[in-house]
């Protein structure tokens, strides 16, 4: 298995197999602009707890272990697991967000939870 890295979509591309890891498409990026390999809205928070969150900070901590669920038994754990096999296929994967926020959002929580079932 390679390594894996964020990068907030707004961020000129810098390499690396390339997965938007949300479920909406980031404000104002042109699709080859973008240079995505793919787009994994599967594997993005489902829209209930996306909602709920609504990048409130003090929401945080709950959002993570919401969303860890949702990785591991909920609508998301299909993707999971082609993002493993992704990430074991590749030396450098990118997993590619939009928020403003770099410490609290989901791609944070996926990096995490796919370093700690890798």
């Amino acid at each position: 298995m390679g390594k894996i890295r964020l990068q907030r979509a707004y961020e000129a591309p810098n390499g690396g197999y390339r997965i938007l890891v949300d479920r909406l498409w980031p404000r104002g990026v042109a699709k080859e602009d973008a240079e995505l390999d793919e787009w994994a809205k599967d594997v993005a928070p489902s829209q209930e707890l996306r909602t709920w969150f609504n990048h409130r900070d003090h929401r945080f901590e709950e959002f993570r272990e919401r969303y860890i669920a949702e990785l591991e038994d909920g609508p998301a754990s299909e993707a999971v697991e082609r993002l493993m096999a992704v990430a074991a296929e590749h030396d450098d994967v990118v997993l590619v967000y939009s928020t403003k926020d770099e410490e609290h959002n989901n791609a944070v929580v996926l990096l995490d939870f796919l370093d700690d079932n890798l």
